[in-house]
C-alpha cells in the first residue's frame, strides 16, 4: 500500500526559507516519479517539482524555477523539497505524490492526473 506522509509546512515571512519531507512506504520507489504540488484557496493544483527516483533528475514549473530544489534521499525513502525567497503567493497546501514512471519526469509533472498517490498535505504560508 503506497503511503506519502508530508511534514514541514508552516508560517514563515516572505523571504524566508522551509524545508518539506515526504516520507514514502508501500512501494518499490525506482520505477516512481515523485512530485510536489501546492493548491491555494480556489486555485486549481499546480507549481510541480519532481524528480525521478532512478536517476535524479529534476523538474520545475515556471513559478517555482530557481527558487524550490527537490531532492530524494534513497536509503531514507524520503523526498524534500527546499524552498527559498518565499513569496505571499506560495501560500498553499504543499502535497507529496507519486506516479508510476513511464515517460520523462517532465511529462509526468506536467500532467497531475499521472501521479495516483497523494500525501495528506502541509500548509505553508507565507506573510508580507
Amino acid at each position: 500500500q503506497v503511503q506519502l506522509v508530508e511534514s514541514g509546512g508552516g508560517l514563515v515571512q516572505s523571504g524566508g526559507s522551509l524545508r518539506l519531507s515526504c516520507a514514502a512506504s508501500g512501494f518499490t520507489l525506482d520505477r516512481y516519479t515523485i512530485g510536489w504540488f501546492r493548491q491555494a484557496p480556489g486555485k486549481e493544483r499546480e507549481g510541480g517539482s519532481c524528480i525521478g527516483f532512478s536517476d535524479g533528475s529534476p523538474y520545475y514549473a515556471d513559478s517555482v524555477k530557481g527558487r524550490f530544489t527537490i531532492s530524494a534521499d534513497n536509503a531514507k525513502s524520503t523526498v524534500y523539497l527546499e524552498m527559498n525567497s518565499l513569496k505571499p503567493e506560495d501560500t498553499a497546501v504543499y502535497y507529496c505524490a507519486a506516479g508510476v514512471r513511464f515517460t520523462t519526469v517532465q511529462n509526468m509533472c506536467l500532467r497531475t492526473p499521472f501521479f495516483r498517490s497523494w500525501g495528506q498535505g502541509t500548509q505553508v504560508t507565507v506573510s508580507s
